[in-house]
């Protein structure tokens, strides 16, 4: 390999090796769509929910425009609003919170393992505590499955249970995932993802869509999405909702990458083996829990102390991009500072924000990329 080559950019997410794999099967599936004319709720969205409910198991999928509204679909059908408190943490996406103060409910956020990046069940019981300190009643949790591995539902659904509150799965980064026995999509009162075109199951712009066993809450959500209509009469609205369908054109790539999708999970498990292996005496590799897959939406490592900014550019310079998910925990962000946290603060999440720092990961590095990645990591901590 030449130097030039060397210091060519490897992408952080290469879609466009995906798009050279599947682009004849994705153009024609597009193409039939442009041909029926069916460009909102058209057969291939249908054919998309039966196809995602047999992907995991679940008895009803509601498609919808993206993983935020997917978020609030559930809270609109399940009537939360002023006075309610929904829990959640702190170290994530800010969608996660701002579906809470959508609807007008009182987000509580809490903080999260060090090592896993996800719900400390301690926070949770402390977070319960504080929204009723503070007069709200708190109805459910929402854990977010970050980086693509799931929460720890042992430790928290008896919580849950004990508290009375209902669980909704933000699994925008994990749909594909299993916990032990269970699959990504089966775990609480209803499950979100996102298509969002970065995540491990991506269309070609907005997508989302929600998970559950409860055909009622399906047939709720399946209105609301629509405007809040009538199923059997589109002008007679019964409920106030929102304009999230699902584009017939993304559900179309959809079908076409999901096809694949079991495969490339395969890809990214190798790959996070790998780099875990390599790198796992000089930086914090993540740890996944006994028992558990990720689908690795981000391979994200913890530096010892080195200079996160002067790592970045070291790696940058040898053309290895990095990216940080999450620089500010949400409890310090200007929208939702003035909310309300669990116990005393949120230390492991304000700390984490410092620390992290995330490498490339797709199903299409090979061991070349692989191992210059390793190699630029390995020379920028020397």
């Amino acid at each position: 390999m030449t130097h030039a080559a060397l210091l060519s950019p490897i992408p952080f997410i290469d879609l466009g090796a995906q798009r050279r794999r599947l682009g004849a099967d994705i153009d024609e599936a597009i193409l039939k769509v442009v041909n029926h004319g069916g460009y909102i709720m058209g057969p291939e969205v249908f054919a998309l929910e039966k196809a995602l409910a047999e992907f995991c198991g679940c008895k009803e999928v509601v498609s919808c425009a993206n993983g935020t509204d997917a978020l609030a679909l559930v809270l609109m059908a399940k009537g939360v609003g002023a006075g309610d408190a929904v829990l959640c943490p702190a170290f994530t996406f800010a969608a996660t919170a701002e579906v809470v103060a959508w609807v007008g409910a009182t987000p509580v956020f809490l903080d999260v393992h060090a090592d896993t990046f996800n719900i400390d069940a301690n926070s949770l019981a402390m977070g319960v505590k504080r929204a009723r300190e503070l007069g709200l009643n708190p109805v459910g949790f929402i854990p977010v499955d970050l980086f693509g591995q799931p929460a720890d539902y042992d430790a928290l659904e008896p919580l849950c249970a004990e508290h009375g509150l209902w669980i909704l799965s933000d699994a925008a980064q994990s749909f594909g995932a299993t916990y032990k026995s269970r699959k990504i999509g089966t775990i609480g009162i209803a499950t979100t993802t996102s298509f969002f075109p970065a995540k491990p199951l991506g269309c070609y712009g907005d997508g989302g869509a929600v998970f559950t066993d409860d055909a009622e809450l399906a047939a709720i959500m399946r209105s609301l999405r629509v405007h809040g209509q009538n199923n059997d009469d589109k002008y007679d609205n019964q409920r106030v909702g929102m304009n999230g369908r699902l584009d017939t054109i993304q559900a179309a790539v959809l079908l076409e990458k999901l096809k694949i999708f079991q495969d490339e999970i395969e890809a990214r498990n190798r790959i996070a083996a790998r780099y875990g292996q390599a790198l796992s005496d000089i930086v914090d590799v993540p740890v996944v829990l006994e028992g558990l897959t990720s689908t690795w939406a981000q391979y994200t490592i913890k530096l010892r102390g080195a200079d996160r900014a002067e790592f970045a550019a070291r790696l940058k310079a040898q053309g290895v991009p990095t990216s940080i998910y999450y620089p500010k925990p949400l409890n310090q962000q200007g929208a939702y500072k003035h909310y309300p946290v669990a116990g005393n603060g949120l230390p492991v999440s304000d700390r984490l924000a410092g620390e992290v720092i995330s490498l490339p990961m797709h199903p299409y590095l090979d061991i070349e990329v692989q191992d210059r990645i390793i190699a630029s990591v390995r020379a920028a901590l020397a």
